[in-house]
């Protein structure tokens, strides 16, 4: 009888107390009509209150979705847990699935229609819906990756209260592209180089070798014209609004040289996190095994990562 009482006990603890970050948070549909169609996305909430700040978020480069995975990088949902986790301190958040990603695959019907200025013209618009709305008091940008030179041209096309980079490049595309191939042997950049400057000035490249059809497939080039022109330095200090620069020291793909050419274009310092990688969490400093981070979904966030952004936005 003794052991009975003790199991319904457990059973009504585990009912009163047993829900865990999620019964703090509220998430419905929030979506953008746009030309053409619509970007599908998810305003995150905190479960109480009626007038929140709100982050937009935008993520990084190629098929990633509004939660931060793709079938190529995998699933580790970094971006859904910034948002989890803003809630959970009383900010609410916007996330989507950009043009031609995931829900919103059907605004691209060609990959040749895309060019970089559609995500900052998109992201403009998500500004304006939040502006709208009256649950919110302040808005701020936050760009990971790809995503932060995209939020950041976008912060200086609109009325936003901060601008969060994360993960973000400090040279242009076209740059960081000349430095990666600066370790391959001189017949690939004698190739790729000359491709890359008829591109950098505006020029359409006809019969690309097959070995780059890749990376400068003519479907492509549009997109890569549009992107190669935004030199990340001179757009943050375009910005007029209070910025965040975070970088992990254990990233592979962005380094803290990136993030410290960007903080000094706006006479900051850049908020070095030990141990985080690119995708936000605490990994192993193994090539090998950090790659393997990108695919743990449940491995949560870099623990100095969010105390960091929600300091931001409450003094901000």
């Amino acid at each position: 009888m003794k052991r009975h009482f003790i199991i319904i006990l457990i059973v009504l603890i585990s009912l009163l107390f047993g829900c865990g970050k999620e019964s703090q948070i509220v998430e419905e549909d929030y979506n953008l009509d746009v030309e053409g169609g619509r970007i599908f996305g998810t305003l995150t909430l905190p479960k109480e209150g009626n007038s929140f700040k709100v982050v937009i978020i935008h993520q990084g480069s190629g098929p990633t979705d509004r939660d931060g995975n793709s079938h190529i990088g995998g699933s580790n949902n970094s971006l859904k847990m910034i948002a989890h986790e803003l809630a959970e301190n009383n900010i609410a958040s916007i996330r989507f699935d950009k043009r031609g990603i995931a829900a919103s695959m059907a605004l691209i019907e060609k990959e040749e229609d895309l060019v970089f200025e559609d995500y900052i013209n998109d992201l403009t618009l998500w500004v304006e819906k939040a502006k709208s709305d009256s649950r919110f008091s302040k808005i701020y940008l936050l760009g990971h990756s790809e995503g932060a030179l995209i939020a950041s041209v976008a912060a200086t096309k609109s009325e936003i209260d901060g601008f969060i980079s994360i993960a973000g490049a400090g040279y242009s595309a076209y740059d960081t592209l000349v430095r990666q191939l600066s370790t391959q042997p001189k017949e690939i950049t004698d190739i790729a180089i000359p491709i890359m400057d008829k591109l950098m000035a505006g020029e359409l490249v006809n019969d690309v070798p097959q070995m780059f059809a890749s990376l400068f497939r003519q479907s492509v080039q549009p997109y890569l014209i549009s992107w190669f022109k935004y030199d990340p330095v001179q757009v943050y200090g375009m910005i007029d609004v209070p910025v965040l620069i975070i970088q992990g020291d254990n990233d592979i793909q962005i380094t803290i040289e990136d993030a410290n050419r960007l903080a000094e274009s706006i006479n900051k310092q850049a908020e070095i996190i030990p141990g985080m990688n690119h995708v936000l969490k605490d990994a192993p400093t193994d090539y090998e095994e950090n790659l393997k981070t990108y695919q743990i979904p449940d491995l949560q966030l870099h623990p100095q990562l969010m105390g960091t952004i929600i300091n931001f936005i409450n003094s901000n």
